[in-house]
């Protein structure tokens, strides 16, 4: 079935017909028949004849108890542009077919007819095979009744003479006859439906060849193929993980769709948001900082919106800022954040927006307001007008807010945005300048711009439901989720919280992360069996080179086959030991990967880069850099 090379297009048809119930009775009768009489026939048995015997009753008891009776046979064609290279086609389908165990015999005479019956056409060649000889007389009598040669027109069987193509006898395929149960595979429907040719061209399938089109956003809004636009992205490191998202970055922003990706650690994604026309902003240590407590793009919206609009937005800023707050706090002090301290930073945050423009507080302005105690935050601690008992209540929160301000966050949080979030175009926050050893920063980080990022895409829809802004359609992208949801425990619950959007709300989704033992290795079970849910939510996966032990947990959640797993686990497989040139030796499995869609079989798709992807997708940057 794969593509040859000494063949230039190659067409492997399987043709069946089924028996009627009547006709079905007669030949699996008269097969067994036939097999009975050659055995006994012999004096000297022979194990084909035995065998025959046994299949020939097997067939008849089968028909008997309710399954059809199918006749099937297969067609070949090959084509070339160079008569030159005939021999070759021709050897190589003669080989082809002797490695898998089927004898072809070639079409002499009547190639033309054997062509098109392995078209897609319903053209059954042995109903073909009585064809009128020649021409009625009545098709040559003219108007005047006298016998004058018509014209010229070819018949059934083509044009008699040199060069006419008339076929002198019809050639049918040779058949076998089988009941539905040994031949399932091929009555009702020999052939799986094709690939999905809606949405981003990612490449093309394995088995077939096939062009595969696949992202979430097209997947969910155009095919309704899946429940909800979002993609769960696995693989080993190096295997082209990235490349996939890049894809479909790139696809989507061609179909209008705002591609934005709150974090980029290598970078891998800052030269194609450039090339888009997009913005990238950076942060790290000493490169821009990031005040959490500014409502940035959501606070500019709310002043646009008025009534319910506006109430319904301030909310959500405020519940967003409260999560983003806590979940820090959490991650910096590897502890939960308790119910008492969330009502303290509430009653705090209201107090901070009633002070201060938006935008103006930052996160040693908040410390001042829990220090000095007003009333409306010693309410939260049910301090009963002690003040000790209120310190007492507040400290620890306290000493994690300071912390906050330095420590091992720096002074990243500690002062007023540098560069606002913008929502205009393409968008990348680049913070490849954090050191991948300080794993704390850099988890603080990336949930930072989740919680900014969600926020702007919020405030952007509530303007477009207000008709003061078109709508608009994102594709939000989360790489490395593993660095923050074992960063602390309890972070699962506040990532969940920051990124969770409404399905309607016209946004998609792709989730990258190595493997499922990432998410589920937290120490917390409840951290780790909802942290499953992002895996079971997720309206695809796609699975690079994995290792077997990722089988077992892929199994309970999408459902794959022996053949399946063997495939994904192939492509975990190291590169070969060479260096020659000083070429760097590509993984077998770079590139392929398989596509899941709940207990559906899978699509497993090769997805080849273009010479101009080639220039943006260098995840190994640093190391070609002299």
């Amino acid at each position: 079935m794969a593509p040859h090379k000494d063949v230039d297009r190659k067409r492997v048809t399987l043709v069946y017909r089924p028996h009627d119930p009547a006709s079905a009775t007669k030949a699996v009768e008269n097969d067994r028949k036939d097999a009975t009489f050659a055995a006994l026939g012999r004096k000297v048995g022979r194990a084909r004849d035995v065998l025959s015997v046994r299949a020939a009753e097997q067939s008849a008891t089968e028909e008997a108890t309710g399954a059809g009776v199918v006749r099937f046979g297969v067609l070949v064609t090959a084509t070339v542009l160079d008569p030159a290279r005939l021999p070759l086609a021709v050897a190589a389908v003669t080989g082809l077919g002797t490695m898998s165990r089927m004898q072809l015999r070639r079409v002499y005479g009547a190639q033309a007819a054997a062509f098109s019956a392995a078209l897609p056409l319903g053209l059954v060649l042995p109903a073909h095979l009585r064809v009128p000889q020649s021409r009625s007389r009545l098709e040559l009598m003219t108007v005047t009744g006298t016998m004058q040669p018509a014209k010229r027109m070819p018949g059934p069987r083509g044009l008699p003479g040199r060069g006419g193509g008339r076929v002198a006898y019809v050639e049918a395929a040779p058949e076998w006859r089988g009941t539905t149960v040994q031949v399932c595979g091929i009555y009702p429907f020999g052939v799986g439906s094709g690939t999905p040719m809606i949405g981003v061209p990612l490449g093309r399938s394995i088995l077939t060849q096939a062009a595969v089109c696949c992202d979430p956003i097209s997947w969910f809004w155009r095919a309704h193929l899946i429940a909800n636009p979002s993609c769960l992205l696995l693989g080993k490191p190096g295997l082209g993980k990235s490349s996939v998202v890049r894809r479909m970055v790139l696809g989507l922003a061609g179909y209008g769709v705002l591609p934005v990706v709150f974090g980029d650690l290598k970078p891998d994604y800052v030269d194609l948001i450039v090339a888009l026309g997009g913005h990238v902003i950076s942060l790290g240590r000493g490169q821009g900082t990031l005040n959490v407590l500014d409502p940035g793009a959501a606070g500019a919206a709310a002043q646009r919106l008025t009534g319910a609009a506006r109430k319904r937005l301030l909310a959500d800023v405020h519940g967003r800022r409260l999560t983003l707050v806590a979940a820090l706090v959490g991650l910096n002090r590897q502890g939960l954040v308790g119910d008492q301290e969330e009502a303290v930073l509430s009653a705090a945050l209201g107090l901070l927006d009633a002070r201060h423009k938006p935008g103006e507080a930052v996160l040693s302005d908040l410390i001042k307001v829990i220090a000095e105690g007003p009333e409306a935050v010693r309410s939260a601690t049910v301090d009963r007008g002690d003040l000790d008992r209120y310190h007492n209540a507040v400290d620890p929160l306290h000493r994690s807010l300071l912390a906050l301000c330095g420590g091992a966050m720096g002074d990243t949080f500690a002062h007023r945005t540098t560069v606002p979030v913008s929502l205009d175009g393409p968008l990348c926050i680049d913070i490849s300048a954090i050191n991948e050893a300080d794993e704390k920063l850099q988890a603080a980080v990336l949930l930072a711009c989740w919680g900014e990022g969600f926020a702007a895409i919020s405030a952007a829809q509530a303007l477009a439901d207000a008709g003061l802004e078109p709508q608009r359609q994102f594709f939000v992208v989360l790489d490395e989720l593993w660095r923050v949801l074992r960063a602390g425990r309890g972070l699962v619950d506040r990532v969940d919280s920051l990124t969770r959007l409404n399905r309607q709300h016209g946004v998609g989704m792709a989730m990258v992360t190595h493997t499922l033992g990432d998410m589920l290795s937290l120490a917390d079970a409840a951290d780790r069996a909802k942290a499953r849910g992002f895996a079971e939510r997720a309206g695809f996966l796609v699975c690079g080179g994995l290792p077997a032990a990722e089988m077992e947990p892929l199994q309970k959640i999408v459902g794959m086959s022996e053949r399946e797993q063997a495939l994904v686990t192939s492509w975990s497989t190291p590169p070969a030991w060479s260096t020659e040139g000083g070429r760097e030796m590509a993984p077998p499995g770079r590139g392929h990967f398989l596509i899941k869609v709940g207990g559906r079989p899978g699509i497993p798709v090769n997805v080849a880069l273009t010479a101009d992807e080639l220039g943006l997708h260098d995840t190994n940057k640093r190391w070609r850099a002299k």
